[in-house]
């Protein structure tokens, strides 16, 4: 009989590519559904927030100006990296939230399969969205969907991790960064999803993952200056007014979602018109 101790995973945030503990120091208990102690992940603070948004923001330029092309192939990549790492998702997803195995199975699979299509999308969008324009005039007016920026965005409490996928892929897809709250119940898959993030192609501060309470970091999300957007998918609703609200006075483009469709992916994109004139 084997006389040693397990070793407990530490689960911190994730931002700018590393791994931080929270500055306030504080963390809550995740339980299995019999009430069993598993983690303590943090509590994410607004100063951790904050570092979080700038580290959106310095990335934002050079995600946005990368080709549709490598963005696709970038999501395609954590699909394949989600993949290899299929039974220890299962299992994380068993262990805190109580489903069987099958439908573990089948949130992992939808997971991976959300990405490969959201990656597909990726040099499709600006022909779905995009125009040419009939104007009076010897010129060609084009329209051109392009990224809004940094959004802030709060995952769904269940399924944790294709939740997750769901408020991410169509946010950076188009060329947005995003600063994403877990599932607070179930952030496991999260922060291990975070590390898939890390060792793939993903430049640091594109996705940046929280941990902590909805009530908390959504208003703080709310009332930032450089957040330019929210998505409020995993937010109550009878919270959705209050944030609105504090997101309207700094022109937030606010939605929540209960789909994945091309529309999720414009929602944080602004129409940008070009004109260029026609040649003799």
């Amino acid at each position: 009989m084997s006389n040693r101790i397990d070793v407990k995973k530490t689960y911190k945030l994730f931002i700018n590519g590393a791994f931080p503990r929270t500055e306030s120091g504080r963390t809550y208990e995740v339980k299995n559904a019999k009430g069993a102690f598993i983690a303590n992940p943090c509590l994410a603070s607004r100063k951790d927030l904050k570092d979080a948004v700038v580290a959106a923001r310095a990335a934002q330029h050079g995600w946005n100006k990368a080709t549709a092309y490598n963005k696709g192939q970038i999501l395609y990549r954590l699909a394949e990296m989600l993949e290899g790492r299929r039974a220890q998702f299962i299992a994380e997803i068993i262990e805190v939230t109580g489903v069987t195995k099958v439908k573990a199975d089948k949130e992992v699979y939808d997971a991976i399969d959300r990405l490969v299509w959201y990656a597909g999308w990726a040099d499709k969008i600006s022909s779905l969205s995009g125009a040419l324009n009939p104007v009076a005039g010897p010129y060609y007016n084009f329209t051109i969907p392009e990224s809004m920026g940094v959004i802030g965005a709060i995952a769904p409490e269940t399924p944790s991790l294709l939740g997750l996928i769901d408020v991410i892929a169509p946010i950076i897809v188009s060329g947005n960064t995003v600063v994403v709250l877990a599932s607070t119940k179930a952030p496991l898959s999260a922060l291990s999803f975070a590390e898939v993030i890390a060792t793939s192609d993903v430049p640091a501060g594109v996705i940046n993952i929280l941990t902590g309470k909805k009530d908390e970091i959504a208003p703080w999300m709310a009332s930032h200056m450089d957040i330019d957007g929210l998505d409020l998918t995993g937010l109550a609703f009878k919270k959705h007014a209050e944030i609105r609200i504090s997101g309207a006075e700094n022109l937030k483009r606010i939605f929540a979602f209960n789909s994945h469709d091309p529309g999720r992916i414009l929602a944080f994109m602004e129409a940008k018109t070009v004109w260029h004139p026609i040649g003799l």
